[in-house]
């Protein structure tokens, strides 16, 4: 059986290489996105071993609404950076100073 030591291991592995990746690469936009959905995986991934392993379902509800984010985040965060890219030819984030006030 799967303790939940295993799952919570995992989580930080997922979290960390989320983090780490924000901070190394600070370039492209796309890969920041993905990070960041890392990130939210592994906090998926508590909740639903905190979820199990206590046997309350709040957390799988918690899940649910975290993929629900994560999936228009994704969605949103694209369609920004298509439309970017159709006007600046570029998606670095160096230079994106076009979404200043």
């Amino acid at each position: 059986m799967i303790a939940l030591s295993d799952y919570l291991i995992v989580s930080a592995i997922l979290f960390g290489l989320g983090v780490a990746g924000i901070f190394i690469n600070r370039k492209n936009v796309i890969i920041l996105l993905m990070c960041i959905e890392l990130i939210l995986l592994s906090v998926s991934t508590n909740f639903v071993a905190f979820s199990r392993f206590l046997d309350d379902i709040m957390g799988q509800v918690f899940v649910f609404f975290i993929l629900t984010v994560a999936a228009a985040e994704a969605a949103i965060g694209l369609a920004i950076l298509v439309v970017l890219f159709r006007k600046k030819k570029n998606i670095d984030v160096e230079e994106m100073d076009l979404l200043k006030g």
